[in-house]
């Protein structure tokens, strides 16, 4: 029984290893990250299976429209322009007093595009923050 649970642990440590192993070797390779030209500037959801994204492939920024069955290329939009969209989108968090400093009521503020080898999947971390702030937003109740 001792002699089960020791070869256990010690497969368990043998599986890490080679996991840690595999993971620092696709780092320094770079795989999984992409090159760099493709780059997901934003991403929309329309509908259960239909989204817009925004995607800059080296100094072209493109709108595509996504289903289950197809992808459209919807425009080509000037890349200052979404800069500029998204400079002014992303200022520093709102105060947590649910007011702005003018009085205002406070609007969250928009996430940075995710990337990474997990970015618009189910595992990214901005993606589930992102529902929470939405949720968040829809629930407070307002005077």
């Amino acid at each position: 029984m001792t002699w089960m649970i020791i070869r256990l642990f010690l497969s368990l440590a043998l599986i890490g290893g080679v996991l840690w192993f595999a993971a620092r070797l696709a780092k320094k390779k770079g795989l999984g990250q992409g090159n760099g030209v493709i780059q997901v500037v934003a991403r929309q959801r329309l509908g259960r299976a239909s989204t817009v994204n925004v995607v800059r492939v080296a100094d072209v920024v493109l709108v595509i429209g996504a289903t289950e069955e197809q992808v459209t290329l919807l425009a080509e939009v000037d890349g200052e322009a979404v800069d500029a969209a998204l400079a002014e989108r992303s200022p520093a968090r709102p105060r947590p007093a649910g007011e702005a400093s003018d009085g205002t009521p406070a609007v969250p503020a928009a996430r940075p595009a995710p990337d990474g080898v997990l970015a618009g999947s189910v595992l990214d971390r901005n993606s589930w923050g992102t529902l929470v702030d939405e949720l968040r937003e829809r629930t407070v109740r307002r005077s």
